[in-house]
């Protein structure tokens, strides 16, 4: 049941009589206050994981799609160029999905290297 059912059915359970406004507010913030469902509480960390998605500066052959995704998923890099290959030999929607990467999905910030002996600041 979703939460927006659940609340339906206090409203109508107030509406008749059967809770009083202090069962139905208490019951309305045990609802508010109750954990995620699975579903949600699931897709929480694949978002996460997709807002740290940057394209990789070091580990690149064109566009550092493979380095960044490999960076977030822990798989290797090689297995990251392997499966874009294979699709784009499969009809090519591997070159669309790389390119579309590329174009939507930010660099890496540029890490500033101190020369040894100099001091900044």
């Amino acid at each position: 049941m979703s939460l927006s059912e659940e609340f339906q059915a206090l409203a109508d359970l107030h509406q008749r009589g059967q809770l009083t406004a202090t069962e139905y507010e208490q019951a309305k913030a045990r609802l508010l206050n109750s954990p995620l469902p699975s579903s949600a509480a699931q897709t929480q960390p694949l978002m996460s994981a997709l807002n740290k998605l940057r394209l990789s500066r070091n580990d690149r052959w064109l566009g550092g799609v493979c380095g960044g995704l490999a960076r977030i998923s822990g798989l290797p890099t090689w297995l990251w160029r392997l499966g874009f290959t294979m699709l784009v030999l499969c009809g090519g929607t591997g070159l669309v999905a790389y390119l579309l990467t590329w174009w939507l999905v930010p660099r890496e910030e540029a890490v500033p290297v101190q020369a040894p002996g100099l001091r900044m600041g």
